[in-house]
């Protein structure tokens, strides 16, 4: 069985620590496309589905991420701008986890050789979900391992 490029991955595998929005929930823009009439950039639609393209940028609670693994993008495909849950903290940023969470991994070029003289490259991760709820709201999530063990004792 051949496995696809996209894959389906639970939200406390990606974001044990927790997942923060930051900001606001923003169309993607497509720049392949042409200018409006108007000058602006009409959205980014899905390639698979044809529906519009949304992104939101998390911060990654997790201590031992990297300075460029912190902030991460994750987007939607929806025919309506996504709606995040409402943000009951006293913080700025909103507790988030991901439904239909999926994650595409590819190869970023960061700039310049090693001392082999290769370019210097890693592996980074592209993120969608179907939507996103208030931690613990998630119908989908698994139950942790110990969970499911003290359930059947």
């Amino acid at each position: 069985m051949a496995m696809k490029q996209r894959f389906a991955v639970q939200h406390g595998d990606v974001f044990p620590q927790g997942a923060f929005l930051k900001g606001e929930v923003e169309p993607v823009l497509d720049f392949q496309a042409g200018k409006r009439a108007d000058g602006s950039m009409p959205q980014q639609l899905d390639k698979d589905t044809g529906l519009p393209v949304w992104q939101v940028v998390i911060l990654d609670a997790d201590d031992t991420a990297g300075k460029k693994d912190t902030a991460i993008t994750v987007k939607f495909a929806a025919k309506h701008q996504p709606v995040p849950p409402a943000n009951d903290t006293p913080f700025p940023w909103t507790p988030v986890e991901f439904v239909g969470l999926t994650a595409l991994p590819y190869v970023e070029y960061t700039g310049g050789k090693n001392k082999e003289g290769q370019d210097r490259t890693r592996i980074t991760w592209s993120y969608r979900a179907e939507s996103m709820v208030k931690p613990g709201e998630n119908p989908a999530r698994k139950p942790a391992a110990g969970a499911a063990a003290t359930k059947a004792a």
